[in-house]
């Protein structure tokens, strides 16, 4: 792999990288730190990479190095922290009813599955398709859409009580 080809692959997939590891992470700082260092790994093993498989390498290589943090570090879950909400055209009663929603739903998600919350929130969030979701985590279409069918079950009973 020429630079001229890893700077291509850089600019073209860091911004997804990094955001498919800070939906696993929750944290911008520790998602840019496991993308550089995918793509520092990627040039390390660059001439013992097949070109078709680069992609799928990428969120291979950057799922690992995520669960190798997480198991140094056991962070929590933290996507909600930093929502704001506009307060000028509420009532006290809607933004009451907000936040406690709000809360419950942070709450769901930090309980749910890893599996099933990356899949929610990369369609949710980043309104990927299943497809996309599919080849990103190197898994098949309905194995998303079974995980997406679990991780809206389990948020709607959680969100009931």
């Amino acid at each position: 792999m020429t630079q001229q080809e890893f700077k291509f692959l850089f600019e073209n997939h860091f911004a997804k990288v990094r955001k498919y590891v800070f939906y696993r992470s929750g944290d911008a700082d520790v998602a840019t730190d496991i993308a550089q260092e995918t793509f520092l790994k990627i040039w390390e093993k660059q001439n013992s990479v097949q070109p078709e498989k680069l992609k799928g390498l990428l969120y291979k290589i950057a799922g690992d190095l995520f669960v190798s943090h997480y198991r140094r570090q056991k962070r929590s879950f933290e996507f909600f922290n930093n929502y704001k909400f506009n307060t000028e055209s509420q009532s006290p009663e809607e933004e009451m009813t907000f936040e406690q929603l709000k809360e419950g739903y942070k709450s769901a998600l930090e309980v749910m599955n890893e599996k099933q919350r990356t899949v929610f929130l990369l369609s949710r969030a980043e309104n990927l398709k299943y497809a996309e979701i599919a080849e990103m985590l190197g898994i098949s279409v309905k194995a998303v859409e079974k995980r997406m069918k679990n991780a809206l079950e389990h948020l709607r009973n959680l969100l009931k009580q």
